[in-house]
Parts: C-alpha cells; structure tokens; sequence
C-alpha cells in the first residue's frame, strides 16, 4: 500500500475524526515505533507493549502536535520515552533487563553467509551494543532518521550524536568480524 505523507493523515484525525487516516498512521509507522521500542527495552513483549502505548498516547495527544518538529520525530520521542519509563520500573521491580535475545542460537555453526543470516548477524550484533548506541544505529540506518530528528528524539547534542554514531559503528563492526566464522570472511 501507498501511503500519503504525514501531515494528510494529521489533518484528517485533526479535522474530520477520521479513524482511517489514524490506523494508516499506525500501519505505517508500526514497525519503526517497535523497533525503538525493542532497541530500548531489549524484550519482545515490552516492545510490543510500549508500541501500543505509544500509538494509545498519540491518538489521545494528536490534537496537541503542533508541527513544529515531523510528526515521525515526535512519535519515536513519545516511543522512546515510555521505553525507557518501562525499563525504570521494570529494573525497580525484577533489577534485570531480559538477556534471552543474547542466546540466539547457531550463529557460530553457519555453514555459508546468506542474505538471511547476514540480517541476523545484524540483528543480534545490534543487540549487543548498549541501548543507545543500539538506538542510534537503528534511528540513522534502519530508521533513516537525520542526525537532527536523532538529536530531537534522544536529547542528545547534534555533535554527540555524531560522535556516538561513529563509536557505535566501530562497535558494531568488531562485533559482526567476531560473529563471522574466519572461513567466511573473504578478503579481495
């Protein structure tokens, strides 16, 4: 499905109460809010819970976007704060943060690298990195997000976002080289 820009929806929700525009909304923007989310709490069902958070909070506050950032930036900042919100009172009750994404098994048992399991490589080094470092790499690549909306949503500087994107890829590249079987790697 095609979808419009932003700011039609918007206008439609505004407007006309339109139910539809909304659930284009959420359709669209659904997996970008639970990777964040996923990013940040590192737990399937958290993410899952914080999404729907997210768009239940962005439905009951749409009236009060004034459009002075993109709408996209304000969603990921509501996802992102009841992310970390969740994580608080998550660690005051249990202390941890789930590690099951840590035990994915068979990456050290790959015969050959297919597009499938370079995602997962991916995936699972991204895991690895710490939750912000984690966040950015999925904000500026996956996300496509700019380094302005990066810095809106995480309330970092423009300049310490840059610099964390750079130590986050570094970070990121020695944990794929470690996670590659040295059969593998084929240097040309």
């Amino acid at each position: 499905m095609a979808y419009r820009d932003d700011p039609y929806y918007i206008e439609r929700i505004k407007v006309h109460g339109d139910n539809y525009a909304f659930a284009a909304l959420v359709n669209k923007h659904q997996t970008m809010v639970y990777n964040i989310a996923l990013r940040v709490t590192r737990n399937r069902e958290d993410a899952e819970e914080v999404a729907q958070d997210a768009f239940v909070k962005l439905h009951k506050s749409l009236s009060e976007f004034r459009g002075d950032s993109k709408f996209t930036t304000w969603m990921y900042k509501i996802t992102m704060n009841l992310a970390l919100t969740r994580i608080r009172k998550k660690n005051l009750f249990d202390g941890s943060v789930d590690d099951d994404h840590f035990n994915e098994p068979g990456l050290d048992e790959l015969p050959h690298i297919e597009l499938k399991e370079q995602k997962q490589l991916i995936k699972t080094a991204i895991n690895m990195l710490d939750e912000t470092d984690g966040l950015l790499i999925t904000l500026f690549y996956m996300d496509e997000q700019s380094i302005d909306d990066i810095s809106a949503i995480t309330g970092l500087s423009l300049s310490n976002v840059k610099v964390r994107l750079f130590r986050a890829r570094k970070k990121l590249g020695s944990l794929l080289l470690q996670q590659v079987p040295k059969e593998e790697i084929m240097i040309y």
